[in-house]
């Protein structure tokens, strides 16, 4: 499984997830199968999204396209940090 870890810090948490909700379809067509959010426990704007991906590139591609730039803009979003990961393996315990 490819996954996507994304770091940010953003102006207002109830605006951003405004437009993350309204950008579910563009993800889950360009390849996010699943996603996670967590937030820092003392600060509600630093934002932690998890997802996983049908691959890397269908990942990257859309992350760093100019539509997703302008939407990370309109959200608030400040300096996103984006981490690719592959599965290496998964429990429960």
């Amino acid at each position: 499984m490819e996954h996507v870890l994304i770091i940010h810090e953003v102006e207002s948490y109830p605006a951003w997830k405004a437009v993350f909700d309204q950008a579910a379809d563009i993800r889950k067509h360009a390849g996010e199968i699943s996603y996670q959010l967590l937030r820092y426990d003392h600060d509600a704007n630093n934002i932690v999204h998890f997802s996983a991906w049908s691959s890397l590139d269908n990942a990257r591609r859309f992350f760093e396209s100019p539509e997703l730039v302008e939407i990370r803009r309109k959200a608030g979003v400040k300096a996103p940090e984006f981490i690719y990961l592959q599965e290496i393996e998964r429990g429960v315990l």
